[in-house]
């Protein structure tokens, strides 16, 4: 945990600014609540040719919040950053979560998200790679996850995407394509 400690406070010492500060707030934002997922996922099964991704994302994250959010965060309880090292609250410039650091969920949400929808539309899906590594690192700037919690939450996520995409598929071929 030390050289994780390391890291934060290079970050904290090193690139902290009035305009990193509010870049950083509002990117972190975005992924509150998987609120930026949830609404790309709406947009996606709102529109015929991309249905089968917005299904493939929106099974990524019920998976997302029932094996991070629900089972794993609880046992893992990790401890914040911020709360190893109380020098680290001058970075902490959102308010403290109180549930435990490890894994990232927010990082697990993008990244099971952009995982599943890149399986489904390339394109699409490795723009969406964009905001799921900016909130990552987000995470860090804030000095509200470990690096670890923030790389395992990734990884995770990724597993979740693949997952997601295909319990998708087999939904799509027992449900769909037998009615047409």
């Amino acid at each position: 945990m030390s050289w994780e400690l390391d890291i934060l406070n290079f970050i904290a010492d090193n690139f902290h600014n009035a305009f990193m500060d509010r870049l950083m707030v509002f990117i972190t934002s975005l992924g509150n609540g998987g609120i930026i997922w949830i609404a790309i996922t709406a947009v996606l099964l709102a529109f015929k040719g991309t249905r089968r991704a917005g299904l493939a994302s929106a099974f990524s994250l019920m998976l997302m919040l029932l094996t991070v959010n629900i089972a794993i965060k609880p046992l893992a309880d990790r401890i914040r950053p911020f709360a190893a090292e109380t020098a680290l609250l001058r970075a902490v410039l959102v308010k403290p979560p109180t549930d435990g650091s490890f894994p990232s969920g927010h990082t697990a949400a993008g990244f099971a998200s952009s995982f599943a929808v890149i399986l489904c539309n390339k394109k699409i899906g490795m723009l969406m790679l964009i905001p799921a590594f900016l909130i990552g690192i987000s995470r860090l700037y804030l000095c509200v996850h470990f690096p670890t919690d923030v790389v395992f939450g990734a990884v995770i996520g990724v597993v979740l995407g693949i997952i997601g995409y295909y319990i998708s598929l087999f939904i799509l071929k027992k449900y769909v394509d037998k009615s047409q």
